[in-house]
């Protein structure tokens, strides 16, 4: 089967150098109008059955390498390092991208993957497919090259193959390990299609906007896929690394960040191109930073530059991402410089407030945020350079700055649906913010009236509470805001259908699906923020606890009924049996744990974690005193966590429903009998 793999392998790279070749000669025949021996529309049409090929050839490649992970063949090197006899069949599955060599060959099929959709459905535009293509076959080339000579997945183990593996790094066992790197790899990957795109439409000077609606939808998947898998490495990280938070800016989250905060400000500012036939080179930069930012999360996890728990090992092939960056920027800059008058913008914003100036507010905080997760990544590696010592950027420094950026954004998100396209009157502003106004205030009252307190801001030890209270105004502006703009339409359609309001809304909703799902997105972003803002009110204690001694954290009592140890052929483990008490009610029992693995002979922290929507109840055993031999248990009051998981839910619906067709005008009309007026007013433009 390694053999069968290797093969596979130089199969792909052969047939996707192909895809390049071709499909760039053929493409260059059309362009010029020249003719070769072959006819170029019959060579373009190899070249993309040539791309066909590769994904079939990967997807042996891959099925190679799993098939020896269940069948422990430990004779392949990345095997013996990444797996083991007693490790579980869905953690074998996920050795496939545990390593450095096995997370690339599952890029380089995800990406053979999405390549594979886009050429089976080539004829939605045939040319501008074409090009797409053979870029998607150039960025396929340089990652089957590393497979084929840099980080070669299939290489033997040398001398005497041992009788079993290393295993698997227990922080990787854990079941969202089998969801979480897949979903953020469809995201990274996901990116090469608009940039292909883009790229494409550059390169061949394509007329109007249409680049932009297929682009748009290709750019939503891949954003909601990212989304998703940054959320569960949060989730991970807070199941498993038992520190009590879901985000540490560590180098390797910052990188998944930076191309999600260029892909949020490109889906919006693509639709002032769509609509006004602005920002035309700005949305070109947007989705090209987004693509090479995706590649240097890449390099970073790969190269050694940073320290990461989720980094692999240091490592050369760090400078073959380094080369393919610099390639991939010069293609592009070149590309631009030569099209630039292609790009021209067709109007101007007329006024400062108008939902056109809200657009590029929103676009240049997103860039401030990508850029200053940038910095702090990048400065321990500048200080180095630069000073000769290697100076860490922690969590206060991306604090201090993110988070009055954040709530400058969640301040946008409510104004944005309230301004008009052009210009916003006076009268219209009054009319359309005294409402959300009213309910910034009235919650800002509540809040207080809870013990949250603005002024806090001058303390620093408890900035967060005011940052929390800005949170919870803006929250119920953004909310009032979003909710007006459904209660409007929906009036309407009520008014002149005889519908019920729950009824309309759906109609509503249907028959603009990207505005109305984009709504439900803003909201679902309130709930998460809600959720991040409870972090100012954590609460934590740690204590040596024997039998039947009890900790007192908030509301809750926790009572240490024993201890106990238990063996499986994977691990041993050793955990505390803990009761829960509220007002002097048995709430739950606990059973947090710490493992050791026999086969990597490495320990781990198994959370407990009762949660509920005010707080969540977080429980780490942390093994025991060593002068004292008495057993600690470390417990943290972490408030409204739950509401992130929630918050993330209805992105995805969200963002799914944004992705659903919209119902006809005309049909939607002759179904429901409903006006004209009342078609206009559903119909306006999209957010």
């Amino acid at each position: 089967m390694p053999t069968f793999g290797s093969f596979a392998l130089l199969l792909a790279l052969a047939l996707s150098a192909y895809t390049l070749l071709a499909g760039g000669v053929a493409l260059r025949q059309i362009a010029t109008g020249g003719r070769g021996r072959v006819a170029p529309e019959r060579l373009a049409e190899t070249a993309r059955r040539a791309g066909i090929g590769t994904f079939i050839a990967t997807s042996a490649a891959a099925f190679a390498l799993v098939w020896c992970a269940f069948t422990n063949d430990f004779s392949v090197a990345y095997i013996l390092h990444h797996s083991n006899r007693a490790l579980p069949g869905p953690y074998k599955f996920a050795a496939l991208w545990s390593g450095q060599e096995g997370s690339l060959l599952l890029w380089a099929w995800l990406l053979a993957a999405y390549g594979f959709v886009l050429r089976v459905r080539h004829k939605v535009d045939v040319k501008l497919t074409a090009y797409a293509s053979t870029i998607l076959g150039g960025i396929q080339v340089f990652f089957l090259l590393l497979l084929n000579f840099a980080a070669m997945p299939f290489s033997l183990v040398r001398g005497a193959v041992p009788a079993d593996g290393f295993g698997l790094n227990p922080l990787l066992q854990y079941p969202e390990m089998v969801i979480h790197p897949p979903m953020l790899y469809l995201g990274y990957v996901g990116f090469a299609v608009p940039f292909a795109f883009a790229l494409g439409a550059l390169m061949m000077r394509y007329p109007g906007e249409k680049w932009i609606h297929i682009t748009r939808r290709w750019t939503m998947v891949t954003w909601l896929f990212l989304t998703c898998g940054i959320f569960l490495g949060m989730h991970w990280a807070y199941s498993v690394l038992g520190w009590g938070g879901y985000w540490g800016w560590d180098p390797v989250e910052n990188a998944s960040l930076m191309p999600w905060l260029t892909g949020t400000a490109f889906l919006h500012s693509v639709m002032m191109q769509e609509k006004r036939g602005m920002m035309k080179s700005w949305n070109v930069w947007l989705i090209f930073s987004t693509f090479m930012l995706a590649i240097f999360g890449t390099l970073l996890t790969r190269s050694g530059l940073v320290s990461s728990v989720h980094a692999f090992a240091q490592s050369p092939i760090g400078n073959w991402f380094w080369v393919f960056l610099v390639i991939v920027f010069a293609v592009c800059l070149f590309t631009y410089i030569l099209q630039r008058d292609h790009l021209k913008a067709e109007n101007k914003i007329e006024s400062l407030v108008s939902r056109e100036s809200s657009f590029l507010f929103n676009n240049l905080v997103l860039l401030a945020a990508c850029f200053t997760v940038l910095w702090g990544t990048l400065f321990p590696i500048l200080s180095e350079y630069v000073v000769g010592n290697k100076v860490t950027v922690s969590a206060p420094f991306y604090n201090r700055v993110a988070v009055p950026i954040g709530l400058f954004l969640l301040f946008l998100t409510a104004i944005g649906p309230l301004l008009a396209w052009r210009s916003s009157s006076f009268r219209s502003i009054r009319k359309n913010f005294v409402v959300p106004l009213i309910a910034a205030a009235v919650t800002g009252v509540v809040v207080i009236a809870c013990g949250v307190h603005p002024w806090d801001i001058f303390t620093t030890t408890h900035q967060g509470s005011f940052y929390a209270f800005v949170a919870y105004c803006l929250g119920a502006l953004v909310v009032t805001a979003v909710g007006s703009e459904f209660l409007r339409g929906a009036k309407v359609i009520s008014r002149n259908t005889g519908k019920n309001l729950l009824a309309s809304v759906v109609q509503l909703t249907r028959r603009n699906t990207r505005r109305y799902g984009g709504y439900i997105v803003h909201f679902g972003v309130v709930v998460i923020i809600i959720g991040f803002s409870g972090q100012a009110f954590n609460q934590t204690q740690e204590q040596e606890l024997a039998l039947h001694q009890s900790i007192h954290i908030g509301p809750y009592k926790v009572e240490c009924e024993g201890y106990s140890q238990d063996t499986n052929p994977n691990y041993d483990t050793e955990y505390a049996l803990l009761n829960v008490y509220k007002d002097g009610q048995l709430v739950t029992k606990m059973a947090p744990e710490r493992r050791f693995y026999n086969a990597s002979q490495q320990p781990l922290t198994v959370v407990s974690n009762h949660s509920t929507p005010a707080w969540d109840l977080y429980v780490i055993y942390a093994g025991k005193n060593p002068d004292t031999g008495q057993p600690i248990v470390r417990v943290f009051l972490n408030p409204l966590v739950m509401w992130i998981w929630i918050g993330v839910a209805i992105v995805v619906f969200g963002t799914g429903l944004a992705l659903v067709p919209n119902l006809s005008a005309a049909l939607a009309a002759s179904r429901v009998r409903v006006p004209a007026q009342a078609v206009a007013l559903t119909a306006q433009g999209d957010d």
